[in-house]
């Protein structure tokens, strides 16, 4: 599903694109914010050894899961604006098929949920399990299209930029590279958190920076 299908389908048709765009932005605000703020209020999870997704499983996961859903379907409305935002310009076509990716990327990670580990939920293992269920498998492959995607949108992206905005947005795509990437296993929770917010924050930033565009 791209934003080409979306728009063809109807779903946005008569939707303002500075509407559209402003969902894209709010991606990174609604999916970190509604992440951290369960890290803070769910008893025992543990954001130094558990990544965010496993906050889809325990009593409370229907919030995460719905959080992963409401994002992804955040990402296709944003994709579906940048389409027509950007139409026969640099990124017109590669720009918002990637933000689009992001968006079912997050819908299939938040309806196939990861297994059990790193102690979270009470009673699961304290390390990675043995094998992975194939929900957890489509879990991972959504989370990859997801993040591989908005990375390499921040490139493609760079095109329509001066100088600044060009480098901030390489910069940024490599940030995340590195950090996700980085050899230490006991930190990857932490880091895919890092990721997740400097990807999204470019999100943002290039949604609000295409509405101000069009503005003027």
């Amino acid at each position: 599903m791209t934003s080409t299908t979306l728009t063809q389908a109807g779903t946005t048709r008569g939707v303002p694109t500075a509407t559209l765009l402003t969902a894209g932005a709010a991606v990174g605000p609604v999916f970190l914010g509604l992440s951290f703020a369960q890290v803070l209020t769910r008893d025992g999870f543990d954001l130094s050894r558990q990544p965010l997704s496993l906050l889809a499983l325990g009593d409370h996961g229907w919030i995460q899961i719905g959080n992963f859903v409401l994002s992804g379907l955040l990402a296709l409305a944003g994709a579906a604006g940048f389409r027509r935002a950007l139409r026969g310009g640099p990124a017109g076509t590669w720009g918002p098929a990637l933000v689009a990716v992001l968006g079912v990327g997050l819908i299939v990670a938040g309806v196939l949920r990861a297994d059990p580990s790193m102690g979270w939920p009470a009673g699961a293992p304290e390390g990675a399990p043995e094998t992975m269920s194939w929900h957890s498998v489509g879990h991972g492959v959504g989370a990859m299209l997801s993040f591989g995607a908005l990375t390499v949108a921040c490139l493609v992206f760079a095109r329509r930029f001066g100088r600044v905005g060009a480098l901030s947005s390489v910069a940024a795509a490599l940030a995340t590279v590195v950090v996700m990437a980085w050899p230490d296993q006991d930190s990857i929770s932490v880091r895919m958190a890092v990721g997740s917010f400097v990807v999204f924050a470019w999100l943002t930033a290039v949604s609000l920076h295409t509405i101000t565009e069009r503005t003027h």
